[in-house]
């Protein structure tokens, strides 16, 4: 396939044509040898799109799974250049209608591609793709996606991003439920398509909104919805070796859950305990009485990624509660009661700084055990039956307790011993 380097007036008069809609793709390491973008290519016009596959629809359907594990082999520009297509791409040129619906054809959406020439927005009136990024950023929405390392090992990313603003003006509060179902359409589109190509792909919904917008430089009217990881899939003799082995790791790894309030969790309670135990190579995860953004009381926030509904005791290896004023909603939470309850019964590490001793105590766990707090809740800690030391850090067995954002990381330090002496 040629590559074709546009003049600035026609980058100029393709970006007007371009539209609202635009599509950005992360390209494979050896695109070189594919005659894929060098360093200083900044568009790209793609290869026309194959109309006939090797498989019907309802094959295609049949056949879609979530794959998670990549070779790291390339994908080549003309498999680039049909995923793209099948996004976003033109059906109906005269009147320019494209491969997803669009509400009212305003066509609110944007799609970016990552490779590791950088990132890419797919222009659909053109079929290009126009650099945005020059680095591979493949790494860095991983660690946005929370660590789901097949982000990075994708040959390419797809990260569908949209403006709700452009649809506010024609159709107000149904504005982002059609932002949504447009996005929705676009990635199924990528998912078929992966399949057709023989390729493996798998959905994120799980990121960071705001660092992918900052990674993908996004304008501030666009957002990011979805990526799709697409990529050279492991065979299943393969994977069932890669299991195993990933099986055997994790059973190794400890895994504590950092339970905070939904606002005004304590900061350093949060941020420095999580970085004692992920510094000693602890899995940590945070849980919330809602998932999504929590705040703390100092400004900072952080992402729970399941409910405290959600947390299963027998996962983790340590149970902590971070302090911080917010904290009172578990004092008397049931949920939150057994869960201190059953990692007891079980044996396992069980934590609380600050106030949220007080949760523990209310648990009817500190019974003769030395603990500590906050002040205000030395009372409460007497009352069931512990012994009140007023230490910064105390530790009896496996419960260990904190009374402040001063101590936490002596206290998140106290818990990585505890897990390596268990």
């Amino acid at each position: 396939m040629e590559k074709q380097i546009i003049t600035k007036i026609n980058i100029l008069m393709f970006g007007i044509a371009a539209g609202i809609l635009t599509v950005f793709v992360v390209l494979p390491a050896d695109l070189k040898a594919e005659q894929g973008p060098s360093s200083e290519t900044k568009l790209i016009k793609l290869a026309e799109p194959k109309l006939k596959g090797k498989l019907t629809l309802e094959e295609a359907l049949e056949k879609r799974r979530s794959i998670r594990s990549f070779t790291g082999k390339s994908l080549t520009m003309e498999q680039i250049s049909q995923l793209a297509w099948s996004g976003q791409g033109i059906t109906e040129k005269e009147k320019g209608f494209r491969t997803a619906p669009s509400a009212g054809a305003i066509f609110p959406i944007e799609l970016y591609v990552a490779i590791p020439e950088g990132l890419f927005v797919y222009r659909p009136v053109n079929h290009s793709l126009e650099k945005v990024v020059d680095s591979d950023v493949r790494a860095k929405l991983a660690e946005a996606s929370f660590g789901q390392r097949w982000v990075a090992d994708a040959g390419a990313d797809f990260i569908i991003a949209g403006s709700e603003k452009k649809l506010a003006a024609k159709y107000g509060s149904k504005a982002n439920v059609y932002m949504l179902l447009e996005a929705g359409h676009i990635g199924q589109n990528i998912l078929l398509q992966a399949v057709s190509l023989d390729l493996g792909a798998v959905p994120i919904g799980a990121f960071n909104a705001e660092e992918v917008n900052k990674i993908c430089k996004l304008p501030k009217d666009l957002e990011s919805l979805y990526i799709i990881s697409v990529g050279q899939p492991v065979r299943r003799e393969e994977e069932k070796k890669q299991e195993r082995t990933e099986k055997m790791e994790a059973e190794k790894e400890k895994k504590a859950v950092l339970i905070v309030a939904s606002k005004n969790f304590r900061d350093e309670e949060l941020f420095d305990t999580k970085r004692a135990l992920e510094s000693a190579g602890i899995h940590t995860i945070i849980a919330s009485s809602k998932t999504g953004a929590v705040t703390g009381m100092l400004g900072g926030s952080a992402e729970a990624i399941i409910s405290v509904e959600d947390v299963i005791v027998d996962n983790y290896d340590a149970i902590i509660f971070i302090g911080g004023s917010g904290a009172k909603e578990y004092f008397n939470n049931k949920t939150a009661l057994q869960i201190a309850r059953q990692a007891a019964e079980k044996e396992k590490i069980l934590a609380a700084i600050c106030i949220a001793p007080s949760v523990l105590a209310n648990a009817g766990v500190l019974e003769g055990k030395k603990a500590t707090s906050f002040a205000s809740e030395a009372g409460n800690l007497r009352k069931a039956k512990a012994v009140y030391t007023g230490s910064g850090v105390e530790r009896d067995g496996l419960i260990i307790t904190g009374n402040g954002p001063a101590a936490a990381t002596r206290f998140g330090q106290t818990i990585v011993k505890a897990l390596e002496e268990k």
